[in-house]
């Protein structure tokens, strides 16, 4: 009993195939029952008799079915993206073929996993002979592969007494990957994206980098990179470009560490540390540079090894865009043994961690020693900006007071701790969730025009 009743329960909940009685049927004959009951009792109408005639009206509804197209008729498709960036919305199709000679009202449901945007049920109306294509937006908050198999739909003629219902099985996967937006953003104007940091992309040592081109001089160019014989030759004042050389060693160092699950105001740190990576990898890549990247909790997660050109872009999104924050603590010390095994050329090595985790991890400083010998070091992380509120409220109360000064104390110790480690020539840096990006490709841009690789 209980299995029968979960089963028609399921129907109702847009699972399977049945029919089903439409809001408008069960309405009608109610009103039919409770008139024919306040009918018997002014003329005397037998129990018997309002009984047959709900069962004709029934029985006549169901000519509402044989005006509705067969669900043998009937063909769902689904199109969809194969891949789509977090928190983005996008537009997917679903394409209802009505073959018969029958219109038909729609109600649709797509399969989509739960953690999805899901604007449903919608409806809409498909004519006799016709396939129409319906729209509909969603969003993914949560990166990951995920497996897109059912497709729901119940159609009704236009009397609309019953309801079919019926189910698709259309397979699709779903890659969500992380927001591409800020990587697109220096992809279509590098300087653009620098400006409010202060850099200027072609800033470099004089003498350093490869002749890229001869241009129109202007006012700010270096006088002594003037090209003469092209300023005698078109009567106007010519002058050369260079910029930083190419083919220089970029890996990327990616924490999935517990502390790298802590909330920002959208997203995780590791989220906006992936975006942030994703954006330094596609500016390295497109001055010619070869990249690298690591994702690493308790142990290596994933290895991209260098490689250069654009392409490779892709080849680092497919490797990385599934990893996840692991429930432990991230060994630093294994990784940096690791990249002394795989890296062997001088190379930036730039990690995206936790810097407040990372300065209390004194075993990895002698292993990051060794490393400093042959590689220089960039570590950047999001800053705590809670902390630095509580620090500069104002205290009206103690307990206002208690934690003002544990929070500025917290400071204190950072600013300590990352002192002892930049005297040993290890640079590291906090930057807001926002900047994070910006200040991680500042700082690529910066190394590669003062020629420090």
């Amino acid at each position: 009993m209980n299995k029968s009743l979960m089963n028609l329960w399921g129907r109702f909940l847009f699972r399977d195939k049945g029919i089903l009685p439409t809001s408008r049927l069960v309405l009608l004959l109610s009103l039919l029952s409770l008139t024919l009951i306040y009918l018997s009792f002014f003329i005397s109408m037998s129990w018997p008799v309002i009984l047959l005639l709900n069962v004709f009206f029934i029985l006549f509804s169901l000519v509402d079915l044989v005006l509705s197209p067969s669900k043998k008729s009937l063909n769902m498709t689904r199109i969809i993206p194969g891949e789509m960036e977090r928190g983005i919305t996008y537009p997917l199709y679903i394409v209802v073929e009505n073959p018969t000679e029958y219109d038909m009202n729609v109600e649709i449901k797509d399969g989509i996993p739960q953690t999805f945007s899901r604007p449903f049920p919608f409806t809409g109306k498909v004519d006799k002979n016709t396939r129409r294509q319906f729209t509909y937006h969603t969003s993914a908050p949560v990166r990951g592969e995920y497996n897109v198999t059912k497709l729901y739909i119940r159609y009704q003629s236009r009397i609309a007494l019953w309801q079919k219902q019926m189910v698709f099985d259309e397979k699709a996967t779903i890659k969500v990957i992380p927001d591409m937006t800020e990587t697109k953003q220096y992809l279509e104007n590098a300087q653009k994206f620098l400006f409010h940091e202060g850099v200027t992309i072609r800033k470099q040592k004089s003498g350093v980098g490869e002749f890229a081109k001869i241009r129109s001089y202007v006012v700010g160019d270096d006088p002594r990179k003037i090209n003469w014989r092209q300023t005698a030759k078109l009567q106007e004042v010519m002058t050369n470009e260079y910029e930083p050389e190419h083919g220089k060693y970029i890996t990327i160092l990616i924490d999935c560490g517990r502390m790298m699950g802590a909330e920002l105001k959208k997203g995780n740190r590791l989220e906006k540390s992936l975006e942030a990576a994703m954006t330094v990898a596609a500016a390295a890549l497109q001055k010619g540079d070869y990249v690298a990247v690591l994702a690493f909790s308790k142990n290596v997660k994933a290895y991209i090894p260098p490689a250069k050109g654009m392409p490779h872009l892709q080849t680092i999104l497919k490797a990385v865009y599934n990893v996840q924050v692991d429930a432990a603590e991230s060994n630093y010390a294994e990784v940096f043994q690791y990249i002394q095994l795989v890296q062997k050329k001088r190379s930036l090595i730039l990690l995206f961690s936790d810097v407040k985790t990372f300065l209390h991890e004194e075993s990895a400083l002698i292993y990051l020693k060794r490393v400093k010998q042959r590689h220089l070091f960039f570590m950047i992380g999001v800053e705590d900006e809670i902390v630095g509120k509580r620090a500069g409220n104002p205290a009206n109360s103690l307990e206002e007071a208690m934690v003002k000064g544990v929070a500025q104390q917290q400071i204190l110790t950072k600013k300590r701790e990352k002192a002892k480690w930049e005297k040993q020539g290890l640079l590291l840096m906090e930057a807001r969730e926002e900047r994070l990006a910006t200040a991680a490709v500042s700082h690529y841009i910066d190394t590669m025009n003062r020629g420090l690789l």
